[in-house]
């Protein structure tokens, strides 16, 4: 049985829709890559840990989310802490651009309070935690069309502290995009603005109990493979 995140695979659908400990997802090329199923009690939502994915997996991903931003005029790309890194730095290479910004969860010396935000996700709920942006990297960002990239969109919690960051930093909202390895679920579309486009190199669906297993909600994936959300 293939690992989890370390090779693409054929793309088949389960027979009978039912779906255990993984979920194979389909990606742009029509291959298939393995996800954990991460049991959240109500439902269960697909795995994507990209640290500990192969490199092959990760820098087809990046890939595929640099030919879904490609139509959006970016120039600066701004990622996420922690796993966004991983993306934004490929991301940044596949548009050409000579380097990107990195937010963080640790505060330096020089940092500005009012260039922070409080910071959860639904993987790392701690409180306490920040969203920071170096001071010095602010003229970059301002009056430039800014790709916010992270791996995983699931509530979307995450990402509206990034948008919330940029904002703070002068960046004007009709001037930033989203972009995602995954879309996971469509949960984080409740609270989403309209004037946010999100792409993603590929969508999960959000997955609810049947017997001894799991079935997708239908609609839930949100996309089928990697267009403009």
């Amino acid at each position: 049985m293939t690992a989890f995140w370390q090779q693409f695979e054929p793309y088949q659908p389960p027979a009978d829709g039912l779906v255990h400990d993984r979920y194979v997802a389909r990606m742009p090329d029509g291959s298939g890559l393995a996800l954990p199923l991460r049991d959240l009690g109500e439902i269960a939502v697909a795995g994507l840990i990209s640290n500990q994915a192969s490199f092959e997996v990760v820098e087809r991903i990046a890939d595929w989310l640099a030919q879904a931003a490609a139509t959006l005029g970016v120039e600066v790309v701004a990622g996420l802490p922690t796993l966004g890194h991983i993306f934004a730095y490929l991301v940044a290479r596949r548009l050409g651009h000579a380097n990107w910004v990195a937010l963080g969860t640790t505060r330096k010396l020089w940092y500005d309070e009012a260039l922070s935000v409080p910071l959860s996700s639904v993987t790392s709920p701690t409180a306490g935690r920040r969203l920071w942006l170096d001071p010095r990297v602010v003229p970059r960002l301002q009056g430039r069309r800014v790709l916010l990239v992270d791996d995983v969109i699931s509530t979307g919690s995450s990402a509206q502290a990034g948008l919330a960051v940029l904002r703070a930093a002068g960046t004007h909202a009709a001037a930033v995009a989203v972009g995602v390895a995954m879309a996971q679920g469509d949960r984080w579309r409740a609270d989403w603005p309209d004037s946010v486009p999100l792409v993603a190199a590929f969508a999960t669906p959000r997955f609810v109990r049947s017997g001894d297993g799991w079935v997708a909600v239908a609609g839930s994936a949100a996309m089928d493979c990697c267009p403009l959300l």
